[in-house]
């Protein structure tokens, strides 16, 4: 059926009645689902009014305006929730699954404003009010690594504490799809969209609908090239950081050698982490002559890739010293053909590697890559935190930079055994 609009039927009361709360529901979306039909509930101090509804197949589904009120008759709401208003520019996930602002502006001393970030430049908490049965709809790039696996993991634990409607789907890799269920989502009419895109270009479009339909959208673990107008924030590493670090560790490493024959296994063509772990090495290694790139190749971010992948390296190179993996199911599956072709992994070749998840942290502990520049997966509170403050209509960073650490040998052998992922 057709999406139509029923003008002529009457709003809801200003102050609808909250429905008992109800466990959090995660939903695989093949195809289409849809949103809660017909409910409303109050967010934090605002009231939350339903527009006309509209039609999806033979079901109802409101969409949620989040205005700001500025009636008299609301003064007191907004005394309990009014703040000084600022702006924030990019902040950094703790470990404790927070985030605070690493760069805003001064507030500017204004009140009465509850849509902007508090001055101290902390995000705020989530809101319970807020999330609880939120429709959010995820759409997961895939589940190439574990890395990935982790990473969805963690999204649908923060989805299920938080009591948020998750519809999740995954395009495996594939952006026609990815595509697609960010469409079916702007149909659905969910409160928030997010989504973890296969490559950075060829979003504008479908990020131009998702603002049309004023559906807020925030990115996770990979960035877009498109006008940051049309997503909330960011959340995820710094991925240009994580190849200098690694390249730095590679110079050290290498100090008194007066060559190094590199390969490059890099992640998928085109996605936003291949692209700057390639941009972070070459920043500092790349006008550095005595290490000579002798193969690049993408690996796709898979065991089985970085398998191939060495395969073929090691047949048309026999005198490789370094691997530089882009993560670390690459690595591994590069120390499977390196043992294969007679040599020790570590030793005889030595790999550095971007992520950081158990089976990679395993290996390093055990001697057969060297060096691990970490990459968080959990980044489900993170998403649940800015989705609460943008449905709040309140104002956070456009970049939210997680915090990650490095580890040799013998830090992954410390760190193993209190490793969450």
């Amino acid at each position: 059926m057709a999406v139509s609009h029923l003008a002529h039927l009457e709003p809801p009361p200003a102050k609808p009645v909250r429905r008992p709360a109800e466990p959090a529901r995660i939903r695989n979306v093949p195809g289409r689902s849809t949103g809660r039909a017909g409910t409303s509930r109050p967010v934090g101090c605002r009231s939350a009014p339903l527009e006309a509804p509209f039609l999806v197949g033979r079901t109802t589904v409101f969409k949620k305006t989040w205005a700001i009120a500025a009636a008299a008759g609301l003064a007191l709401t907004l005394a309990a929730c009014g703040g000084n208003s600022s702006t924030a520019s990019s902040s950094s996930v703790t470990s404790d699954g927070t985030s605070k602002a690493s760069s805003s502006a001064a507030a500017s001393g204004s009140s009465g404003s509850s849509g902007a970030a508090p001055a101290s430049g902390e995000l705020p908490p989530i809101d319970p009010t807020v999330l609880d049965g939120a429709v959010i709809g995820f759409a997961q790039v895939g589940s190439e690594s574990g890395w990935r696996s982790a990473n969805t993991d963690d999204i649908k634990r923060a989805a299920e504490a938080n009591k948020v409607d998750l519809q999740f789907t995954s395009a495996e890799g594939d952006q026609a799809k990815q595509i697609a269920s960010i469409k079916t989502y702007i149909t659905q009419g969910v409160d928030v969209i997010a989504f973890s895109p296969v490559v950075e270009t060829g979003w504008d479009s479908v990020l131009q609908e998702a603002k049309a339909a004023d559906i807020p959208v925030i990115l996770t673990d990979r960035a877009v090239d498109s006008d940051p107008s049309l997503y909330k924030t960011f959340i995820g590493s710094d991925f240009v950081a994580e190849g200098e670090k690694a390249a730095n560790w590679a110079k050290k490493e290498f100090a008194d050698a007066s060559s190094v024959n590199v390969v490059v296994l890099e992640g998928t063509t085109g996605s936003a982490p291949a692209n700057d772990r390639a941009t972070g090495w070459k920043n500092v290694l790349g006008s550095d002559t005595k290490f000579k790139t002798l193969a690049s190749q993408t690996g796709d971010f898979t065991r089985d890739g970085g398998k191939k992948v060495m395969e073929g390296f090691l047949a048309a190179n026999p005198d490789i010293q370094l691997v530089y993996a882009h993560n670390d199911d690459m690595a591994l599956g590069a120390i499977e053909a390196i043992e294969a072709a007679g040599k020790v992994p570590g030793k005889d070749i030595k790999i550095v590697s971007i992520d950081g998840v158990k089976a990679g942290m395993e290996a390093l502990a055990a001697g057969k890559i060297n060096y691990i520049v970490e990459c968080s997966p959990l980044l489900g509170n993170q998403l649940f935190q800015a989705a609460s403050a943008v449905l709040k209509g309140d104002t956070i960073p456009t970049r939210i930079v997680t915090v990650e650490s490095e580890f040799d040998q013998a830090q992954a052998q410390a760190a193993l055994p209190d490793r969450q992922y």
